[in-house]
């Protein structure tokens, strides 16, 4: 009889072990289609529109500076804030400027 139940309490650790790795692995899967993926997923897309980017473009800095893009070079743009003040910049923190994105997605 202690033995039955003895063998009966494990079962039921058991059972809550494997649940415990399911509730984990459904958290995990949630969080990869919910989160993780939709947010590699526009780093893609962000990348992409910085290699189309071209001369004459009209550009946003992380740092909120409008501008037209000059030159472009590997690892940065040179971009025209003003008339003849030109300022370099990293192609990481280059954004297409809301008009060119909205005229891009009119064309579509």
């Amino acid at each position: 009889m202690l033995l039955n139940l003895f063998l009966q309490a494990q079962t039921q650790q058991q059972g809550s072990a494997w649940q415990t790795i399911l509730m984990m692995l459904l958290i995990f899967v949630v969080f990869y289609f919910f989160m993780i993926r939709p947010q590699t997923k526009k780093q893609k897309e962000i990348k992409k529109q910085r290699d189309a980017m071209k001369p004459g473009d009209k550009v946003i800095t992380a740092g909120g500076i409008y501008g037209k893009i000059k030159e472009v070079s590997e690892t940065t743009f040179l971009i025209e804030v003003a008339d003849n003040v030109r300022i370099k910049v990293d192609k990481n923190s280059v954004f297409a400027a809301a008009e060119d994105v909205q005229q891009a997605n009119q064309t579509k």
